[in-house]
């Protein structure tokens, strides 16, 4: 029997920020594999294959899973994005390059007239939307990054961890306010701090709040965590669901059937849970702890 070939580190990549993308997603959009595999024509086996980069994305499953999320095929592959863009645009149409001075003017206009009344992210989607309609009255497709946020080669970007998404509105505490929403580090800084992860698109930020883990996580305090763990891995700190509540906790491991869910703050009560209620979403690896100077 022939041993299958381990994909190469970018395609698995591209799988790991896909499954990324749906796990985050899954419960506001009410999505399964199952859902995604019958969209797809194909068995949520194969889907689960694709999510866990044992087969690499291809352009059919990467334009259904973009529709089911809806997030563009970038969001979790540029590559096949561009082969997308590529079958998808006539040979005599155009394609304004990224950071082109359509989009920046468009993007000016935008900020000068409405920018006070909008978050950045209704700016870039209408500034796509508009460059968009421009393209097709043209005859032309247009297409533009507004990120904003370009890695170099040896850093990671680091985004916000969509809370409200991934728990569900009612498990997210009423005082969680998002502080830092996105991040960019160089990889050697989080390997001299010793820190490692399951991969560098499972990293995300999230924000500590109240008082139960005061001393060494503080209200407000930035949190870099590893979405990749989804199971209880040693003592640490952990970003849970315990019965339909979102908690960031110590973890230690009573017996075969419990969880002693710690709070290093000494006035607050350490509890017990049984492991079958509490569910992992992710591991807290830095903690920031902001102090006024």
């Amino acid at each position: 029997m022939t041993k299958k070939r381990i994909l190469p580190p970018e395609l698995i990549a591209e799988c790991a920020a896909a499954h990324d993308l749906f796990l985050s997603k899954k419960n506001e959009l009410k999505l399964s594999q199952k859902k995604i595999a019958d969209a797809a024509g194909m068995t949520p086996a194969a889907v689960n294959l694709y999510f866990k980069g044992i087969n690499p994305l291809n352009t059919k499953f990467a334009a259904v899973l973009a529709r089911m999320l809806d997030e563009p095929v970038s969001a979790f592959s540029p590559r096949l994005a561009e082969e997308i863009a590529a079958l998808t645009t006539p040979p005599n149409k155009t394609v304004v390059p990224i950071g082109s001075s359509a989009a920046e003017k468009v993007m000016e206009m935008i900020r000068k007239h409405a920018g006070k009344n909008l978050d950045a992210d209704a700016q870039e989607k209408i500034a796509a939307a508009a460059l968009t309609a421009a393209g097709e009255a043209q005859g032309k497709v247009i297409q533009a990054d507004f990120s904003g946020i370009k890695a170099r080669p040896e850093e990671i970007i680091i985004r916000q961890y969509d809370v409200r998404a991934s728990m569900g509105h009612g498990q997210v505490p009423g005082d969680y306010n998002e502080v830092i929403r996105n991040l960019i580090i160089r990889e050697d800084v989080l390997r001299e701090k010793g820190i490692t992860y399951t991969s560098p698109h499972s990293l995300a930020m999230i924000t500590g709040w109240g008082q139960s883990m005061e001393g060494t996580i503080n209200d407000k305090d930035p949190l870099i965590v590893d979405k990749g763990v989804n199971d209880y891995a040693g003592d640490g700190i952990y970003v849970l669901t315990w019965h339909e509540h979102l908690f960031i906790k110590r973890i230690q491991l009573l017996d075969s059937e419990r969880f002693l869910l710690v709070s290093d703050n000494k006035h607050v009560r350490d509890q017990e849970a049984r492991i079958d209620d509490v569910t992992i979403h992710a591991k807290v690896l830095l903690i920031w702890n902001a102090r006024k100077a």
